[in-house]
Formats: C-alpha cells, structure tokens, sequence
C-alpha cells in the first residue's frame, strides 16, 4: 500500500517526509509497547502507535520501518520529528483510535505482519 493512500484512509496530517509518499508498506503493526514491536520482523511496515517519544523513531528504524502513524491526535515533539527526518522516516498523524485506524488499513489490504518468537 503506498504511504499516500495510508494518509487517505486515515485523514492523517503529514509530519515530515513529505517526498516520500510514494514509498511502498507491505505490513502494519499497532502497538504502544516497543518491546512488542521489536518481536515484529517484517521489513517495510508502518508503525501506528500513540506512544510520542523518541524510542519510537529508533525502533521503527531498527525495524527497517518506514512510516510512524501517532493516533488519536498525539502530535510528537519537535526532537521527535527531527530524529525521525534524520532518519528518512515518514511521519504522520491521525485523530483516529489505533484499533480504528489498524481496521481501516486492514480492511483494504494492508497486512498485519508475522510476530517473531515470544
């Protein structure tokens, strides 16, 4: 699913990466423990998560991530937006609720992705 159709589906505000919204996902995962997203494996994915701090743009990039979505209307802080263009992330931001957002992406194709070994 391209990132600009994410943006669609979920009314989502562009944070930063604006070049990068032709970018492909392949899977998603909706979580605010990153402990749990560190158990998910696939490359590719978008990141919704409501968590606003700066663990979560290191995440995603260990994860090889390459969208964060913040939900219900968490705006991150500017340190956060900057560590994520540093990155080459794409950040966005939805005033939707997670299982709302995860349903809306789900239902039109995006995948939910392998969970690793727990």
């Amino acid at each position: 699913m391209k990132i600009s159709t994410i943006i669609d589906l979920l009314h989502a505000r562009v944070l930063c990466g604006e070049d990068k919204l032709d970018g492909v996902v392949n899977s998603a995962c909706g979580c605010d423990m990153m402990s749990d997203v560190l158990a998910f494996v696939k490359e590719q994915a978008v990141l919704l998560t409501g968590l606003c701090n700066p663990q979560v743009v290191r995440t995603a990039v260990m994860m090889d991530m390459r969208c964060i979505v913040f939900v219900r209307g968490k705006l991150p802080p500017e340190d956060v937006i900057t560590l994520a263009k540093e990155a080459g992330l794409v950040v966005l931001a939805t005033d939707e609720r997670m299982y709302t957002a995860c349903g809306k992406l789900y239902i039109n194709g995006l995948a939910g992705g392998e969970v690793g070994n727990e």
